[in-house]
């Protein structure tokens, strides 16, 4: 469809798009990257007026086609910065496009951190909090699960504000998957400022699986990467120490909130395997090297016989796949279609090599982990059907009348997520 942009000054027309990961790629018939809020509604309303689909893009990081479109892509990137910090309340608000590591500084000056954070800190916070991503914590739960207040510009191109005095929109829009509208801002609870220290061990699969209940009980943070073959703690560039055999062992992660004197000069420390420093300089884990991740999620009372399977899995049949499963705990929330709904969840991630065809292996997980009801990131690989969907989120009704009550024609959906969603 042949369309006009006169009146979007900052509009680009036919500009490719990648994701960080390099499995999705698409061609919108306009890119637009708002600097202001107001920029941002004029270009939903020139959509709507043209009748091109919109979807939003941050940094890149998901790997499913949330993104692809061929009608408008609205680039967050220029909508970035805290707008409001009440050490009172513990209460921040940030813009939609603003990166997780943006916040850390900000909040720490007034004496506040993010509850938790994963290994990567370089997504935008609006894509971080509409695919409910998560770190790893028992007692923690997703970024979503800490919004408190969201100014969203719906698919009629009107703002609207929506908090915590109505629970059923606030926990409709928590993790939307961009399909309700563009979260131009929002607000999240935050904590007391604390530091983190840090255990980095090398545990055999027994050794895992004998304290499989006692370590994530026992720390702030747990978490590990099962290597199966010599070269998996190098894929993700796990530093390990020379010599060791890493095969049928993990790279074990251990953390433990503090509260540290940093006038003295021994409190903090970056010695490998053994930091302390403030909590947001400890998260971000490296993960630089481009992979294609698939994550799953198991109730806690099952998943320690899904991760036996799955290992087993990839040991008997798959033996050329030599990405680690990453293994994390998360907090259960109140979010309709968050995939941690109401039940306290383990992750278990798996990643194919980009340029291979790992369809088969990843396939083969998605049946295994559907036989444990597994719900799915929203932002990586996954084979989730409408069926299996409604089949895993009670409150999916729920959700999808709030989301055609914001975009009652649409707008913001794509092909896949109209699959899903409409």
């Amino acid at each position: 469809m042949k369309t006009t942009s006169t009146a979007l000054p900052s509009a680009r027309h036919q500009q490719q798009w990648t994701n960080w990961g390099g499995n999705q790629v698409c061609t919108p018939a306009l890119t637009v990257r708002p600097a202001t809020e107001a920029e941002a509604v004029a270009a939903v309303r020139h959509a709507i007026k043209e009748g091109l689909g919109v979807r939003v893009a941050g940094s890149g990081h998901s790997f499913t086609p949330v993104v692809q479109t061929g009608g408008m892509l609205l680039d967050l990137s220029g909508l970035q910065g805290i707008t409001g910090i009440d050490a009172s309340t513990g209460r921040v608000r940030a813009l939609g496009g603003t990166t997780i590591d943006r916040f850390g500084d900000p909040l720490w000056e007034h004496g506040l951190s993010l509850a938790n954070q994963g290994d990567i800190d370089k997504q935008a916070i609006a894509g971080a909090v509409s695919t409910a991503t998560h770190g790893s914590g028992i007692g923690l739960g997703s970024f979503s699960s800490t919004v408190r207040w969201m100014r969203l510009l719906t698919g009629q191109g009107e703002i609207v504000e929506i908090d915590e005095t109505d629970p059923e929109r606030l926990h409709a829009v928590q993790v939307a998957v961009g399909t309700a509208g563009v979260i131009l801002e929002l607000e999240l609870q935050a904590v007391e400022a604390y530091h983190l220290r840090e255990q980095i061990t090398y545990e055999t699969t027994e050794e895992l699986l004998a304290n499989w209940d006692r370590n994530p009980a026992e720390s702030r943070h747990f978490s590990f990467l099962w290597c199966q073959a010599p070269e998996s703690a190098g894929l993700y560039e796990l530093p390990t120490p020379e010599g060791l055999d890493m095969v049928g062992r993990a790279y074990t992660k251990r953390y433990w909130a503090e509260s540290l004197d940093e006038s003295d000069g021994q409190a903090l420390t970056s010695e490998e395997g053994r930091r302390r420093d403030r909590a947001y300089r400890i998260y971000p884990g490296g993960f630089m090297l481009p992979f294609h991740e698939l994550e799953y999620y198991v109730g806690v009372g099952r998943a320690k016989e899904a991760w036996v399977a799955l290992k087993d899995l990839i040991v008997e049949d798959f033996p050329d796949q030599h990405y680690p499963i990453e293994t994390r705990w998360t907090r259960g929330d109140e979010a309709f279609i968050s995939p941690f709904h109401a039940e306290d969840k383990v992750s278990l991630s798996v990643s194919g090599a980009p340029g291979t065809d790992y369809w088969p292996y990843l396939q083969a997980v998605d049946a295994l982990l559907d036989g444990f009801d597994a719900t799915v990131h929203w932002g990586k690989i996954h084979l989730l059907t409408r069926e299996r969907a409604e089949r895993l989120f009670p409150r999916l009704p729920d959700f999808l009348a709030v989301r055609r009550e914001l975009d009652p024609h649409g707008v913001f959906l794509n092909d896949h997520t109209r699959a899903l969603f409409q």
